[in-house]
């Protein structure tokens, strides 16, 4: 549940009642804030918060549930003892995710629990992908996820704007908009808390004319009108939020003003520590600000925050800048003199956080890298990305003498040189603004911001000699080109200049990454031996110079390209070697990189079966890994579209299906959409498949890889055959074959040619269709011929698109369609081998050779079946009725006295003569005007026939009405053959 509302509607309160409730009816609650500073370094805030008190709760009912997961939770709960995750690992923080989920779900084993988080506009990003991934994993026990935000907070660019939309997309979240009260809610409110029923009509009105029904504001005014007997308040909103605050004596004032400098909330120790008073004093002053309602003591007893977030706010901006800039100094100076006055995890964040808002560079630039690093730790890329970000903001501000202190760290990426020389007389050792943006630039990359890596990349290229640093400047061009994928560019440019910089020089790390990057593009845009050859040398410098990961990964792409290029057994022979040796360093990324390539071949080869066994060994690695929502995703993808040409597609469905409940609409990308698409046109739903490709323009799908066009084309060109689009379907067909095909994409080139060569053959005949077919048809011939047939799969393509050549041209004959059976028999994929049956059935049948079309036109329906086609299985039934062949041979249908007589459809499509009339005049493209005017009916009543015709063919208009009519050839007067 996901509550929003303007400041001081009344969301806190509603929460409190709510878990109250539910403590009352014995579930176990637990409730985290976000804090305002938790945007500036504190990642997992609140969650850190709501298991601490869930610890106190359980005790050891929680140790034992976190038991085997000590250590990847131990950064939220460190009270577990666990070591934490490995400084750096970019996968930890996505295990993390999954062993949180793994946690609720066994402590939700036999209770309800409740997680609460307050403040989600504060929260910070880490925070944020962990709340969704639980509202989306732990959909099946019994967890109550609720969470309030301030809707008044959220500005046109707030990143919980589009969070919020994409979790009310999920069916088991609801969200609730609270609104102000009425006035008379506003008068209910005033008489319980002015405790009288007869509340004075004046006052109610007043009260509700300026507070305008936010609840925390009636509750203001009521306060003040209790303490003065009158209401005289400025209509300034800071004046009415401070009315209570200057009411304090000045001790008070002073504790009141010092905790909002502090952030959302404040620890007793650290808030004594910078008072100037006495801790008696402090104790009474604390005491009157919590009596006043103006501070409220945490859950835990040990720290404050103000009873409304507004409240805070109204007294921080009451205050001079000095005055601001004097109170942050203070909490950070006493933070360093005493570090165990805030929780360990919290400590460098809030340190970076005070001396930043204290305008003191010389230490706010320390404190920021220091957090930045912790945060990099922790797998917290977005919070550390915010303190380089100020570490590069801050720098020309900080004097010499402090930059020559900061020692230099290692880059999140290995492949970042390292220097081990002096420059200019300076210790080697030393932290260099470059430095700070390599890093920048990889953290950049991993919380998803590729422009900003770009940018931070294109900055350092600014700070680096080409000539006095090739290697350092070839990795910035290189992380170019590796953001500039993820942008919709290839990154053929970026890589070339790397390369440039670094082929002349000594063998290194970053050289071998960067060859290894060019065979990568390669490989996924125009495979040729020349990028095979790269490939390879990636991988013997790789070797000799000690980099096993980069040499691993630079393998498993020779492997890959060995197979494109038509060595296929020693390439996946390789591919399958490198998937034994990636265990033995133990690189998740690298392990699941080579099952997807592995199983994506596979698949591409037509060995079904075996690209399924290996996409679930795959997907095994990447969930051990926690891994679920990366690389799984990918390699689950492939195990999808492996299932599908088995036949197993209620399978592949949930899977599917079960994997966007998980991991929500950020992975919904072009192979998601894709499937689902391919899977809505075997369903039948056309409608719905067209929805799911507009989703994705061929124009924008991804970096224009074949790997991508190619399949959006040919789903584009079945659905406009399928919507009587011919026109339309062949434009799309000649956009992807323009300019060629690439060298290495046959298994998707095939089904393209293939089908836009049905295309040609299905709109035979219909109007406004014939020119421009003989020019399509040549096309189609000369790219079939640069296709390879080196795997039984191919070689049973190109027999169809020679059989659908032949039909396109009025000469089809069944020889070809049988030699394309032959083949692809022994593949034990009932498509396209159910295709093809069809189309060989319907040739015998055209021939004379009933008695062969029965036979073939039963195999034709069992392997639909199989595949589960419905619009293939619709046009078996309807040739079979057509041709009176029966579909089950114990029960064979009669047959007319006239064999030779072609048989009147309308019987079995349920139409009416009248009907017939009219959709035979629709397929001539005749508006409802016309054709009342031809049958002399009114245009209404040939409305009327139109939609009846709709639904008996179970069509969605017009253009499918006709299309279906030729296909089924109802009217084989309008064309020279009939469908064959």
């Amino acid at each position: 549940m996901l509550v929003g509302g303007e400041a001081g509607v009344g969301k806190t309160r509603l929460l409190q009642e709510f878990l109250a409730a539910a403590e009352e009816a014995g579930a176990v609650t637990a409730l985290g804030n976000c804090l305002e500073v938790g945007a500036e370094g504190l990642p997992y805030a609140p969650l850190v918060t709501a298991l601490r008190q869930l610890h106190r709760v359980l005790g050891v009912e929680l140790e034992r549930a976190a038991e085997g997961y000590e250590e990847q939770l131990s950064g939220l709960l460190p009270d577990l003892g666990g070591a934490g995750p490995t400084p750096g690992d970019e996968y930890a923080r996505t295990r993390l995710f999954e062993y949180t989920a793994r946690l609720f779900e066994r402590l939700a084993a036999d209770r309800t629990v409740v997680l609460a988080i307050e403040d989600l506009h504060w929260s910070d990003r880490s925070t944020r992908e962990l709340l969704a991934y639980l509202i989306r994993t732990l959909h099946r026990c019994r967890v109550v996820l609720v969470a309030t935000y301030r809707s008044d907070d959220l500005h046109r660019q707030h990143p919980l704007r589009p969070y919020l939309a994409e979790l009310e997309r999920l069916r088991a979240v609801q969200r609730l908009e609270l609104a102000r009260f009425a006035r008379a809610e506003v008068e209910q409110q005033l008489a319980g808390l002015l405790d009288t029923a007869a509340l004075d009509r004046g006052l109610v009105g007043w009260i509700y004319d300026r507070s305008e029904g936010n609840a925390f504001f009636v509750e203001e005014l009521a306060f003040s009108y209790q303490g003065a007997g009158k209401v005289g308040l400025s209509s300034s909103l800071r004046d009415i939020l401070l009315v209570r605050v200057e009411a304090l004596p000045e001790p008070a004032r002073q504790v009141v003003t010092m905790a909002a400098g502090a952030g959302s909330n404040v620890e007793h120790g650290l808030l004594a520590a910078v008072l100037e008073l006495s801790q008696e004093d402090v104790f009474e002053a604390l005491r009157t600000a919590v009596r006043a309602h103006v501070l409220v003591p945490e859950a835990d007893g040990d720290s404050y925050r103000f009873r409304h977030a507004l409240m805070r706010e109204a007294v921080l901006d009451d205050l001079l800048p000095v005055e601001r800039s004097w109170i942050n100094r203070r909490y950070a100076r006493a933070l360093e003199s005493d570090q165990g006055l805030v929780p360990a995890d919290q400590r460098t964040g809030r340190l970076a956080s005070y001396w930043y808002h204290a305008h003191d560079p010389a230490r706010a630039l320390p404190a920021a890298l220091e957090a930045g690093r912790q945060a990099r730790r922790g797998n917290a890329f977005a919070e550390q990305l915010l303190m380089l970000e100020r570490t590069l903001e801050l720098w020309e501000q900080v004097p010499d003498e402090v930059l020559l202190d900061l020692q230099c760290y290692d880059c999140a990426d290995e492949a970042y040189p390292r220097r081990t020389q002096a420059e200019d007389g300076a210790d080697a050792g030393r932290l260099r603004y470059v430095d700070v943006l390599a890093d920048a630039t990889v953290a950049a990359s991993r919380s998803g911001d590729q422009e900003l890596s770009v940018r931070f990349a294109k900055t350092g290229l600014r700070h680096v000699s080409e000539v006095a640093e090739p290697e350092c400047a070839a990795w910035f061009w290189l992380q170019r080109a590796r953001a500039a994928h993820y942008q919709g560019n290839i990154g053929e440019e970026e890589s070339e200049q790397a390369r440039r910089l670094v082929e002349d020089g000594p063998p290194s790390a970053v050289g071998a990454d960067v060859l290894h990057r060019i065979a990568v593009t390669g490989m996924l845009n125009h495979p040729s031996r020349m990028h095979l050859a790269i490939g390879e040398r990636a991988a013997h410098i790789a070797r000799e110079v000690g980099a096993r990961t980069v040499e691993l990964h630079a393998l498993n792409t020779v492997g890959a390209l060995r197979v494109l290029l038509g060595e296929i057994e020693e390439g996946l022979t390789l591919l399958r070697e490198v998937c034994v040796q990636s265990r033995e360093i133990d690189d998740p990324y690298l392990q699941t990189r080579v099952y997807n390539n592995l199983s994506s071949l596979e698949e591409q080869l037509g060995r079904s079966e075996e690209a399924v066994e290996t996409a679930r060994e795959g997907l095994a690695i990447a969930r051990h890994y926690g891994l679920n929502t990366i690389s799984g995703v990918v390699i689950l993808g492939n195990l999808v579209e492996s299932l599908l040409p088995l036949g197993r597609h209620r399978e592949a469905e949930e899977l599917l299906t079960s994997n966007l409940e998980q991991t929500g609409e950020a992975v919904l990308n072009y192979n998601v959409v894709r499937l689902q698409t391919e899977l809505a046109l075997l369903r039948g739903d056309l409608a719905g498949a067209a929805e799911y490709l507009a989703g994705v323009s061929n124009g924008n799908v991804g970096d224009r890889q074949p790997q991508r066009t190619l399949p959006w084309a040919d789903l584009a060109v079945r659905i406009a055959v399928r919507s009587g689009l011919f026109a339309e379907a062949r434009n799309e067909l000649l956009t992807a074959i323009g300019n060629g095909l690439s060298t290495g994409f046959d298994h998707l080139a095939w089904p393209l040619l293939v089908h836009g060569a049905a295309a040609e053959a299905d709109s035979r005949g219909l109007p406004d269709t014939d020119a421009g077919r003989t020019e399509a048809l040549e096309q189609i011939r000369r790219e079939a011929q640069r296709l390879s047939r080196i795997v039984p799969l191919y070689e049973g393509w190109a027999h169809m698109l020679d059989g659908e050549l032949a039909r396109a041209e009025g000469r089809n004959t069944p020889e070809v369609w049988l030699r394309a059976v032959e083949v692809l028999r022994p593949t034990g994929r009932p498509y396209p081998l159910a295709e093809a049956l069809f189309r060989a059935a319907a040739a015998h049948a055209a021939a004379g050779a009933r008695e062969e079309a029965g036979r073939l036109l039963r195999e034709a329906e069992e392997q639909a079946r199989k595949h589960g086609d419905t619009e293939l299985l619709r046009e078996v039934t309807a040739l079979a009725e057509r041709a009176r062949l029966p579909l089950d041979p114990s029960a064979p249908t009669q047959l007319p006295a006239d064999s030779g007589a072609v048989p009147d459809p309308s019987a079995a499509l349920g139409l009416t003569a009248r009907e017939c009339d009219v959709l035979r005049l629709l397929t001539l493209g005749r508006t409802n005007r016309q054709i009342a005017e031809e049958l002399y009916i009114s245009p209404k009543t040939a409305s009327v026939h139109v939609s009846n015709i709709l639904t008996k063919l179970e069509v969605g208009n017009r253009g499918e009405a006709a299309a279906a009519a030729h296909r089924m050839r109802l009217f084989p007067q309008h064309t020279t053959r009939p469908r064959s």
